[in-house]
């Protein structure tokens, strides 16, 4: 039997008596980032010795959502899963198996929170879909109730504007004449927005840097929460956050070639002043901020071709 054939998929369901929401939590989409996956399993414990009594509605937890990649204890395993996510009819990478399975078991679902982690120091943030609209690229009628259940999962960062700001960067590569999967808008599809184009509400917690043994705290802290505010256990309502930072994505920057280096060690979040060096092509070119604003997902490993860094700016949408 090869590795992959003895691998498996798991969901835990739990059922309460009464009526309510249907919550999915998933943890390992990303198969290093394993602060999910504690948090799922220490919470399904509480539950199955009594310690936490679900009242309301339905709970499916995933440790794992790629065993593959959680297997290797790497990012991926073929390719990533958090992007391009749909069903196919003819699968050829892991990750389109894990997609089959896992898409209609989103669409079975209310409420997603997709508990992540991050290779650079840093502070745990909510990345938030788009406010309401009725475009093309994400329609949404949700939002209130999406940053509702945001302000009560513990952190006090939100980050919003990511399909918009990756849809601006496939534009720009179509220009350039850039001819691949990340040419795609749909490309930067993953578990959240796939959600919220069945009809619910998503989230993504990114609750710090993947060793950071305070991750698996913070996710732990957002699970309980969530089943707090959505009324599904016999929790206290958490209250919102009261001090709060919003930051709006408005540019992503690829790398071209192996030689682009950054100017410095960026971290998520670093601030950075217009005219400040942000990296340096290969070709001695330097990339300059055309704006204050923050370094957010550096990628000082980014394959030529794909998402460098972004850049954010402050926003009042929380």
């Amino acid at each position: 039997m090869s590795r992959i054939e003895s691998l498996h998929f798991q969901s835990i369901r739990f059922d309460g008596l009464a009526t309510g929401p249907c919550l999915i939590v998933l943890g390992a989409v990303h198969g290093n980032e394993t602060c999910g996956t504690q948090a799922i399993r220490r919470v399904v414990a509480e539950i199955e010795r009594g310690e936490l009594v679900l009242t309301a509605g339905r709970v499916s937890f995933v440790p794992v959502t790629n065993p593959l990649a959680y297997a290797h204890n790497r990012r991926m395993g073929d390719r990533n899963l958090n992007r391009n996510l749909v069903p196919t009819a003819a699968p050829e990478q892991f990750e389109d198996q894990v997609a089959n399975w896992l898409c209609p078991l989103l669409a079975a679902h209310d409420v997603l929170l997709d508990l992540h982690s991050f290779h650079t120091a840093g502070q745990p943030f909510v990345m938030l879909g788009p406010e309401n609209n009725t475009g093309t690229l994400e329609p949404f009628a949700r939002a209130d109730e999406e940053t509702a259940l945001a302000l009560r999962l513990g952190v006090h960062r939100f980050v919003d504007g990511w399909l918009d700001t990756y849809a601006a960067g496939v534009a720009r590569r179509v220009a350039a004449g850039v001819s691949s999967r990340e040419a795609d808008a749909r490309y930067g599809v993953g578990t959240t927005e796939y959600m919220r184009a069945q009809g619910g509400i998503a989230l993504t917690l990114e609750c710090g840097q993947h060793d950071d043994p305070q991750a698996p705290e913070v996710a732990y802290r957002a699970i309980r929460n969530t089943l707090a505010h959505l009324r599904l256990a016999q929790l206290p309502a958490p209250e919102p956050v009261t001090r709060s930072e919003a930051l709006r994505l408005y540019s992503v920057v690829d790398r071209i070639a192996e030689g682009d280096t950054f100017c410095r060690p960026w971290a998520s979040f670093d601030p950075v002043k217009q005219g400040e060096c942000i990296g340096t092509r290969h070709d001695g070119r330097e990339v300059r901020a055309d704006s204050d604003g923050y370094v957010v997902f550096p990628n000082p490993g980014a394959q030529p071709g794909q998402e460098w860094f972004y850049l954010a700016r402050a926003s009042d949408r929380v």
